[in-house]
């Protein structure tokens, strides 16, 4: 009996860990400014596709390529950043700074396989 009550005790815990982390997410690629400004451009590009469809075909492919483009350097960037944490350090005496680079290299490769 109280080993049933300390469990039930323990899940509130691990679930409300697990929501927090959730609730706030992984860091977006790209900036929430930059995300909604390229969406915006692209239901613009929607709506004038009635009257104009080659041009919002033509907009539409370009906002992709932008994109395409922000999410690559977005990725370099980090991808840069992660390796200078972890390269040329003693692994016995930076475990923590490696594992934190190894849950980033998998969160963001997962976020791409996801995709």
């Amino acid at each position: 009996m109280m080993y049933d009550q300390a469990r039930a005790q323990q899940a509130p815990d691990k679930l409300r860990g697990s929501t927090e982390r959730r609730a706030t997410g992984p860091e977006p690629l790209l900036p929430s400014d930059e995300r909604d400004r390229l969406a915006q451009r692209l239901q613009e590009a929607l709506n004038n596709f009635p009257d104009s469809p080659l041009e919002a075909l033509e907009e539409a492919e370009g906002i992709f390529d932008e994109a395409i483009t922000q999410l690559k350097t977005a990725l370099t960037e980090r991808q840069r950043a992660l390796h200078e944490g972890w390269q040329d350090h003693d692994p016995e005496t930076q475990s923590n700074e490696l594992r934190h680079a190894m849950r980033e290299y998998r969160e963001i490769t997962q976020r791409l396989l996801r995709t």
